[in-house]
């Protein structure tokens, strides 16, 4: 019998980093749901802090195990989704000030980077975003290295809660808007590879 991919082996399914996964958006998708019916501040930070530890968490088991699959980089992907679409729903509902640059958000991570981050699977020796260098350096610089992850995931909610206590609400515009200016530029790019219209730069990680 031939052995089964290395994406679908039961003992990668059912692994200690997915285990982590899963608790750490139960978690956080929990809190998330107890500051919808609060809204308080307490809990958003809370839920915030769970999903981003989790989210770091989850793939340092998975190298340190030696554990990492593709399976686990598309549940890993999911749950960064629902976490953050439930998180920013509380916001919302308890500052409805930042509907505007959390809407922006929502469609920068929501639509555009899940384009990006799925497009690791049309390279077969990609094992997930994070070795996406491998493929092309600029666009894995400007979305996964570490910097690119802390702007994608926080740089948002960090600029709410100080537009909230500086009064500067042009702030999370504006970073919501760049980040979202970095995704179209990120597609356009990984589309004209695609194309062949211009040559991919693989290179090494930062």
């Amino acid at each position: 019998m031939a052995a089964l991919p290395l994406a679908v082996q039961p003992a990668l399914l059912l692994g200690v980093p997915n285990r982590v996964t899963l608790i750490r958006t139960v978690v956080a998708m929990s809190v998330a749901t107890y500051a919808f019916r609060t809204g308080e501040l307490t809990w958003l930070v809370i839920g915030y802090f769970a999903y981003w530890f989790g989210d770091s968490l989850d793939g340092w088991v998975a190298r340190r195990r030696g554990e990492e699959s593709l399976s686990g980089a598309v549940f890993d992907i999911v749950c960064d989704r629902a976490c953050s679409f439930l998180l920013a729903a509380a916001f919302m509902a308890t500052y409805p000030d930042t509907i505007g640059p959390l809407a922006i958000y929502l469609v920068q991570f929501g639509v555009l980077d899940t384009m990006l981050t799925f497009a690791f699977l049309l390279w077969p020796s990609v094992l997930s975003p994070n070795y996406f260098y491998k493929v092309d350096r600029p666009i894995y610089l400007w979305n996964w290295s570490k910097p690119a992850k802390a702007m994608n995931t926080g740089a948002v909610v960090v600029s709410l809660v100080v537009a909230g206590q500086t009064g500067a609400h042009w702030l999370p515009y504006t970073v919501a808007i760049a980040a979202c200016v970095i995704k179209i530029v990120s597609s356009w790019r990984l589309l004209a590879i695609i194309n062949g219209r211009r040559p991919a730069a693989p290179g090494r990680a930062a």
